[in-house]
């Protein structure tokens, strides 16, 4: 996580810790350079807002036949390229799946004290996550539309929606978590890492009512300064409310069923741990 100081209080970035880059240099196989690209738009777009743009992004292809996808969200101040290195890590134990890593836009952020950065939406303090009433609803809904249209292409493509993984880090978690909420797909799963539940004041008429059948895998670190881990314990207590069933522990996957896992002090950041639960959670997922 990068720190910015200014006045008397830090402008925060959320980013990606460094073991996740440290730990794909060591484990992840070298890919060929035709098997990433950098897309400018998705390859076909339906069913959007004139206001919402396409995503760019970077497209990690499967190394054999196209099965699944992947589509993954990066956190606060980032970019795709700042999670290429877990697609890498996990590339070859999925050899069936594309994965896609989305670029937020830059847009002002309040917290950051009007600094423009990449984000799917603003946000103007970490102390009260929780609370809708700080929530940027219309940047938030126009993310969700924004990764729709990426999850349209890969079913134009012929990829089942049950073959469709969306995740994400932090605010990029958020965006996936409210996917899992609101949307009529029947997806594959939805993974939220070092994140919270976004609209709590309105989500349960946000949410479709079969929402609850979705897979989910949530982590979180205990120690993280970023997004509390409190928020985490509050966003699960609230999935459970709204019918998520909540596996026991040692449980790898169910559906539908949400696994939480807690990785004790870990930052606001990932772990080699956590990468390996949600390869196995990966593997149940895209049976």
């Amino acid at each position: 996580m990068a720190i910015i100081a200014r006045a008397k209080r830090p402008l925060i970035v959320l980013l990606i810790g460094s073991v996740l880059i440290a730990a794909y240099y060591f484990y992840a196989p070298p890919l060929l350079n035709s098997q990433l690209t950098e897309i400018s738009t998705p390859s076909r777009v339906q069913a959007m807002s004139a206001a919402t743009a396409p995503l760019k992004h970077l497209k990690v292809a499967p190394k054999d036949a196209h099965t699944a996808t992947v589509i993954f969200l990066h956190g606060l101040g980032d970019s795709g390229h700042g999670w290429l290195p877990v697609a890498k890590m996990l590339w070859a134990s999925f050899p069936g799946v594309k994965w896609i890593l989305p670029h937020a836009p830059s847009i002002p952020i309040t917290l950051n004290h009007g600094m423009t950065m990449p984000a799917w939406f603003d946000i103007n303090t970490l102390d009260r996550l929780t609370d809708s009433i700080h929530d940027d609803e219309k940047g938030l809904l126009r993310s969700v539309a924004s990764v729709d249209a990426l999850i349209q292409a890969e079913v134009d493509a012929g990829i089942p929606e049950n073959k469709i993984i969306v995740g994400g880090f932090s605010q990029g978690g958020a965006i996936s978590i409210l996917t899992a909420l609101t949307t009529k797909r029947k997806l594959g799963g939805v993974v939220g890492l070092s994140t919270w539940v976004t609209l709590n004041h309105k989500i349960e008429q946000l949410k479709n009512p079969n929402a609850q059948d979705v897979p989910i895998f949530w982590g979180h670190g205990s120690n993280d300064q970023v997004v509390g881990y409190q928020y985490g314990q509050r966003s699960i207590e609230l999935l459970q409310k709204l019918g998520f069933p909540l596996l026991s522990p040692g449980k790898t996957f169910g559906r539908p069923g949400v696994r939480f896992e807690t990785y004790p002090g870990m930052g606001h950041s990932s772990s080699p741990e956590e990468i390996e639960h949600l390869k196995a959670w990966l593997t149940e997922a895209l049976k």
